[in-house]
């Protein structure tokens, strides 16, 4: 199923939204930090600092990019903007596997906005054959990347062993 304008281009978009790479794949642009922070001491203890409010993101993924596994301390809410949809895989040791699909096919079970909880393993790809996904992605506490952790592959079958191809697909060394 073909979301996207027919004469929109990976380039444009990238050039439009000024994205840069992102460590864990794809294409990003920080569009908010909120002025307002909460104070270290009014946090979890695993936060090292101060954080803003919130924070929110244009993230793109193209059919060559996924974004690997890693987890961050905030719930994570994904948007979906424009594109193909996208699959949000999340791990976690009670549920296990999950899987959800962003998307504005809504009757077939798509979703235009999930919130991925904080301290999820999760990754995520354009689904099928897609050319791109554009989503936002807002985060409250705001992000800093000292909240965020890349998982290895090692790290994650250690812990997942039965999601061996899922994780060697979509998790980097």
């Amino acid at each position: 199923m073909q979301n996207q304008l027919p004469d929109t281009s990976i380039d444009d978009i990238i050039s439009a939204l000024q994205l840069l790479p992102h460590p864990e794949g794809g294409f990003y642009s920080e569009t908010y930090r909120s002025r307002g922070t909460i104070d270290k001491k009014n946090l979890d203890e695993q936060y090292s600092g101060n954080r803003n409010y919130s924070t929110c993101i244009y993230f793109l993924l193209t059919a060559t990019s996924f974004s690997a596994f890693h987890r961050i301390l905030q719930d994570e809410i994904w948007h979906f903007y424009d594109g193909y949809p996208l699959t949000i895989y999340m791990l976690d040791r009670v549920q296990g596997c999950r899987e959800i699909t962003l998307g504005k096919d809504m009757k077939n079970g798509q979703l235009p906005q999930y919130v991925v909880p904080g301290g999820t393993w999760f990754a995520a790809r354009v689904k099928e054959q897609g050319r791109y996904t554009l989503a936002g992605c807002t985060v409250a506490p705001g992000f800093d990347f000292a909240d965020f952790l890349m998982a290895s592959r090692s790290e994650l079958l250690s812990i997942f062993p039965q999601y061996r191809i899922l994780i060697m697909e979509l998790a980097r060394d």
